[in-house]
């Protein structure tokens, strides 16, 4: 009876830590997600940025080429 009891912790055990490593992949592949849209939305406020300067008249030059070169500029920085 005993023998089986312990079994049974055991394998209680088991799925326990099943679960556990489960659910760390799941952490780190949601950190991993996290930090790529920490970079997307680095990269959107960038180009919002230089796009609003644009807009405000800040710049001379308007053409697509020169905003895609600061957005790239600003992304560098």
């Amino acid at each position: 009876q005993n023998e089986k009891e312990l079994q049974d912790v055991v394998k209680q055990q088991e799925a326990k830590m099943l679960q556990l490593i489960d659910k760390s992949g799941e952490v780190t592949r949601l950190k991993e997600e996290v930090t790529q849209l920490k970079r997307s939305l680095q990269r959107a406020e960038t180009e919002a940025k230089v796009l609003w300067e644009e807009m405000r008249g800040q710049e001379a030059k308007g053409d697509a080429a020169h905003v895609q070169e600061r957005v790239l500029l600003r992304q560098e920085v």
